[in-house]
């Protein structure tokens, strides 16, 4: 019994002193902190840090531009790739001489509507010569002009 006691006396001073650990340790206030802060040494800080982002990005992109081996893996090397890639190519050249195409068609076309916003008379088209007095108004020796009137309905947003 004598040894049982003594247990729960030593249990009960650990305890004691467990609480005393903790509770002395005050926690962070960083507020108070805040105070004391050395603001010029953060501004140095952010010196630092700016200067070794723009020599960090400065060294990568000279890498990219002169010597992008080092830094990228050779995409020849990759076949589904380099596949995708000249399959991406050869539409792009497909698109690029149809867009040529409807550009040449489409020459014609815009100098008629040009033609009809400035109220001129078009010209005729290629291959079809227009008889004398067939455009109105001609006939008497003058041109007659015409007003297309459009209604347009627009749907009201709300």
């Amino acid at each position: 019994m004598r040894i049982a006691g003594v247990l729960i006396v030593l249990s009960a001073a650990l305890c004691i002193a467990q609480r005393q650990k903790t509770s002395w340790r005050p926690e962070w206030d960083y507020r108070n902190e805040a105070e004391r802060v050395n603001t010029r040494g953060c501004a140095n800080l952010t010196l630092v840090l700016d200067n070794w982002k723009y020599a960090i990005m400065t060294q990568v992109k000279d890498l990219l531009l002169h010597d992008h081996n080092t830094v990228l893996p050779d995409y020849g090397r990759i076949q589904p790739l380099s596949e995708a890639l000249r399959d991406l190519y050869k539409e792009f050249n497909s698109l690029k001489e149809r867009l040529a195409e409807l550009t040449t068609k489409f020459d014609g076309v815009e100098a008629f509507v040009d033609d009809v916003r400035l109220g001129r008379s078009p010209a005729p088209l290629r291959g079809e010569p227009r008889p004398p007095g067939s455009l109105p108004g001609e006939a008497d020796g003058r041109l007659g002009f015409f007003v297309l009137v459009l209604k347009v309905k627009l749907p009201i947003i709300t």
